[in-house]
């Protein structure tokens, strides 16, 4: 391996990251929504990685198969004929927790670009004398 892949590495990394983080904030902005008659609440995204050779791949996106948060409020004008609201299954604890993972993860994918971009300036500067 060369610090070229190790960079084209680091940066497949931090593009998985990155889609990893858009996903979560959209399950975030998405945690209170209910079931209305016309539209499902929304269901949690979650990233599927694959590690190859090459770096990081995202494969896809799949919705998480929790069924919806059910909570009885028979006022509600979205509650069903027993008064049953159904809300999205977004944790916004564990998607915080989540996006600190992703957070974390890209900023060692940041500092393992850096390291081997240092060591390219070094070896070039080692070439000037």
């Amino acid at each position: 391996m060369n610090l070229n892949t190790a960079m084209r590495i680091s940066s497949s990394g931090l593009a998985a990251e990155r889609y990893r983080m858009d996903t979560i904030s959209q399950n975030i902005a998405n945690a209170n929504t209910i079931k209305t008659k016309d539209q499902d609440a929304y269901h949690r995204q979650d990233v599927v990685l694959a590690g190859s050779p090459d770096g990081v791949r995202i494969v896809g996106v799949v919705s998480d198969p929790n069924s919806y948060l059910e909570k009885i409020e028979p006022n509600n004008p979205n509650a069903d004929e027993n008064g049953v609201v159904r809300y999205s299954d977004v944790d916004p604890l564990v998607e915080m927790v989540n996006m600190m993972s992703a957070s974390r993860a890209y900023e060692a994918n940041i500092q393992a670009f850096n390291s081997a971009k240092s060591m390219i300036r070094s070896a070039l500067q080692i070439g000037k004398v």
